[in-house]
């Protein structure tokens, strides 16, 4: 597994269970959301200065972001999408008489 992707997969996964969603990440640690993403996703590289941020906002130390997952571990799952709760009950449409 390449550096970049063990780095992408910590990240994530620390993140969620923390319950930290990406937006908040990114906001605590000082870059756009939609660049945290792509930090997640493999697309960029980080500078260690943004990732001893990141880590900083975490509380984990930056050594943690390096550590290989086991042999065998699936990429972790994000946090539920979406700023709403995932089931809000519908409304019922409501015909007055005239």
């Amino acid at each position: 597994m390449k550096v970049r992707a063990i780095v992408a997969s910590n990240l994530r996964r620390i993140r969620v269970e923390r319950g930290i969603s990406q937006e908040k990440l990114a906001y605590e640690s000082g870059v756009d959301r939609s660049y945290m993403a792509s930090l997640e996703r493999q697309l960029k590289n980080p500078t260690i200065d943004l990732l001893e941020r990141i880590t900083e906002a975490l509380g984990v130390h930056l050594s943690e972001l390096f550590v290989p997952p086991p042999k065998g571990a699936r990429f972790p799952k994000t946090l539920p999408k979406g700023r709403h709760p995932a089931h809000r009950p519908r409304r019922k449409s409501v015909l007055r008489d005239q």
